[in-house]
């Protein structure tokens, strides 16, 4: 190497630089950056349960509260409450069901329409894309046993219970709790502030009660009950 070295010390350079720019090319190539991978889930694939949940679970509540209330208001008997009450959330089960059965089966034909529609989608994609989809029937039958969970509250509370006055705090106080304890739940599952959910479901079904109760009193005062 000294003989090289001596004889010809340009082509010996040449050599020392190519070794060098290979080593750092080596360097470079094993040198792998460190990329923290964050997985982020999307509460949005949520959505379309959480919706027909809560949605039925709140008409529930306050669709057989209020009409036992409402009733209550003109006819005091347990009998006649408990059995508005029933027919309150059978009648609303049903009509959750319907009206969700529909309204995702037309989402549901508008995706597959659009997906149609997009001639670079191969069926075996298409395929895959469609069942990504809502079910029409699950979301029906999420809709209609919520809503029955819900309307069973304030019949469960009241059908025991003889006296008028005590009745209806029951009714409301159950009702109240309920809607405290759903408006939490789909404030933890949306992650979306809890107390604000909570008040905001509390009020807005205190405020039903009490305008149905107030109206149908005002109206059982003029004598139409008679």
């Amino acid at each position: 190497m000294e003989k090289i070295k001596q004889s010809n010390p340009q082509n010996s350079q040449i050599e020392i630089n190519e070794i060098v720019s290979k080593n750092d090319d080596i360097e470079g190539q094993n040198i792998v950056p460190e990329i923290e991978v964050v997985e982020v889930y999307d509460y949005s694939k949520r959505a379309q349960w959480l919706r027909a949940a809560v949605l039925g679970a709140n008409d529930g509540l306050l669709s057989t509260a209020a009409l036992m209330v409402g009733v209550g208001a003109v006819r005091q008997d347990v009998k006649t409450m408990v059995l508005a009450g029933l027919a309150g959330l059978v009648a609303g089960a049903c009509s959750m069901a319907i009206g969700e059965f529909v309204s995702v089966y037309s989402q549901y034909d508008i995706e597959v329409a659009q997906m149609n529609r997009e001639s670079r989608v191969d069926k075996s994609e298409l395929e895959v894309k469609k069942k990504k989809l809502p079910n029409p029937l699950q979301a029906a039958a999420a809709s209609a046993a919520a809503f029955t969970v819900g309307g069973l509250v304030p019949l469960v509370a009241a059908a025991f219970i003889k006296n008028y006055l005590v009745r209806v705090g029951m009714v409301v106080a159950a009702v109240s709790l309920a809607l405290v304890g759903f408006g939490g739940l789909s404030a933890f599952l949306g992650r979306s502030p809890l107390v604000k959910s909570s008040l905001r479901v509390l009020i807005g079904g205190c405020l039903a009660m009490g305008i149905t109760f107030g109206l149908t009193k005002l109206i059982g005062l003029t004598g139409l009950n008679s």
